[in-house]
């Protein structure tokens, strides 16, 4: 009599190779694996182990890590109660990691699941047989890792005697016996751009100047048939190029650079004029120095982690915003980043060092305490008076220079971060708001809200209805814009002149439904006292 029928277990075959070379065979490196992996499940066919159709196979994928579309599609599955053993040929074709290996054991113990190496031969089931594979995967990494270590330092004694060891190959060259060799032609357009760059001084007017000659770079094919380049210089490219020492005839690796085997197109006077003019360009880039508003404060302003404030931008829908935001050091973990609007800080840093020069003119006896502070000078002398900018939730402190008096070196202000629309702004007391930009969507709106005044006066018996559909307007928005039309002529005066409260904004004015008539209580509403 035969003994009981054996419960099927369902049987994933699991396929890698490291590299993509071979694979395009007709019978590669995944099916010599499979063919073996499927003859083991059918000698268990007494024990009901049946093969799954489906095929999980990594052509070209690492064991070192778990990125791998047909090692996440097994573990979905089995995560899904669709397989019960794991098959592999050698279990560092599943994973070289012994990390990424307690992972996947927790899996397959959740699940009541097992795998098997064909040409190892344990049992994950028991405690043997997991310290036999934990062994087995600590020497995988360790000869993955010892594999690394040979390479890159193959690769750094290659490169000290100047050897191309491969990569994207730079415009004017091409490959011959693993060596560079200078392409005539294509040199003579990478000396045309290094000059160019001399000439116009701008790496986007070098690139709109090629794209108009029709100067594209060089198409390339890969191994696989993809064809790439013959595309429009990009400035990023540019930058690759003007910086490239293959130029000059070296290679460089990591920082050091040695003499290399191929010949130079570029001398050294051309490369290091470019090299010159490239680092102008950055600190001026850095500081800002050609933009429209140039950041004042680059270098001065630390947030309260203690942390230096770069200046940074954000352009949305054709308009610029500008920060001050904190940066982070490689290395150190994740903290919140603060960030305050360039323009108010400005303006209030402004403020105060003409209040110090206001208060030394006139401790010094002159006529005019106002003499030399004006709107230019102090923006062309904050680098001489302003030594450091603090910025904490509620204050701004600023550190002025030893040539102000030691009584006035220091002042504080309190202010704080308000989101005003799509924007963020500093809104600090009224008797510290000095002038700032003028909002034009406000007067826009107190312009509007007078000229509906003068509509209603000149009316005569016509209804606020009547009034409004000849304005253009609803009767609810007629009716706000005659609110606005009665607002305190100080009120009015401060926005044409942009000394408006920070948070007061054309929404925050148009929706105060009870915009008071008496002018005080507007000045409280509003802001302004």
């Amino acid at each position: 009599m035969s003994g009981p029928e054996k419960p099927k277990r369902r049987c994933a075959i699991y396929t890698r190779k490291s590299t993509e070379e071979g694979l395009e065979q007709a019978f590669n490196s995944l099916d010599a694996q499979r063919e073996a992996c499927a003859a083991y499940i059918l000698s268990q066919h007494h024990e009901g182990w049946r093969p799954v159709p489906e095929l999980y196979d990594d052509g070209g994928f690492s064991g070192g890590n778990m990125s791998r579309p047909g090692l996440a599609h097994l573990l979905a599955d089995v995560k899904a109660g669709k397989v019960d053993v794991i098959v592999v040929y050698k279990v560092d074709r599943l994973t070289r990691s012994l990390a990424d290996f307690a992972k996947i054991v927790d899996v397959l113990d959740a699940q009541g699941a097992s795998f098997v190496s064909v040409t190892q031969a344990f049992n994950t089931t028991n405690s043997m047989g997991r310290l036999t594979l934990n062994v087995l995967l600590s020497f995988a990494q360790f000869e993955r890792e010892v594999t690394g270590e040979r390479i890159r330092d193959k690769i750094a004694a290659s490169k000290a005697r100047g050897m191309w060891i491969g990569g994207v190959v730079p415009l004017g060259y091409e490959v011959k016996d693993r060596k560079l060799v200078v392409v005539p032609e294509d040199a003579a357009t990478v000396q045309m751009i290094f000059r160019r760059y001399l000439a116009l001084g701008s790496a986007l007017a070098l690139a709109e100047e090629l794209e108009t000659k029709g100067v594209r770079s060089k198409p390339r094919v890969s191994r696989n048939g993809r064809v790439h380049g013959n595309a429009r210089f990009s400035r990023g490219a540019l930058y690759l190029m003007l910086k490239n020492r293959i130029y000059l005839g070296e290679i460089t690796h990591r920082g050091k650079n040695y003499p290399g085997e191929h010949d130079a197109i570029i001398d050294w006077h051309l490369f290091d004029d470019v090299s010159a003019l490239l680092q102008h360009n950055l600190v001026n880039h850095q500081r800002a120095a050609h933009a429209e508003e140039p950041s004042l404060l680059v270098g001065k302003v630390w947030d309260d982690e203690g942390r230096r404030m770069a200046p940074n931008h954000a352009c949305k829908r054709g308009r610029r915003y500008r920060y001050y935001a904190s940066t982070r050091n490689w290395g150190e973990p994740k903290r919140a980043v603060a960030r305050v609007p360039a323009g108010d800080l400005e303006a209030i840093v402004l403020a105060q060092l003409r209040h110090v020069l206001r208060k030394r003119n006139e401790e010094i006896g002159l006529l005019n305490p106002d003499a030399g502070v004006g709107d230019e000078l102090p923006r062309n002398q904050l680098e001489r008076y302003v030594q450091r900018i603090d910025v904490t939730a509620d204050h701004i402190r600023i550190l002025f220079s030893d040539e102000i008096d030691e009584g006035s070196r220091s002042a504080s202000v309190e202010a704080r971060l308000i989101r005003r629309g799509k924007e963020v702004r500093i809104a600090v007391s009224p008797s510290e708001q000095t002038r700032t930009e003028r909002d034009p969507a406000l007067i826009k709106l107190v312009v509007k809200a007078h000229i509906a005044r003068e509509a209603l006066k000149s009316a005569g018996d016509q209804s606020i209805a009547a009034i409004a559909v000849e304005q253009g307007y609803t009767r609810d928005y007629f009716g706000v814009l005659l609110r606005i039309a009665y607002l305190a002529p100080d009120i009015i005066a401060a926005i044409l002149d942009g000394r408006h409260p920070t948070q007061l904004n054309r929404q925050r004015l148009a929706r105060a439904t009870n915009l008071p008539i008496e002018w005080q209580a507007q000045r409280q509403m509003l802001g302004f006292a």
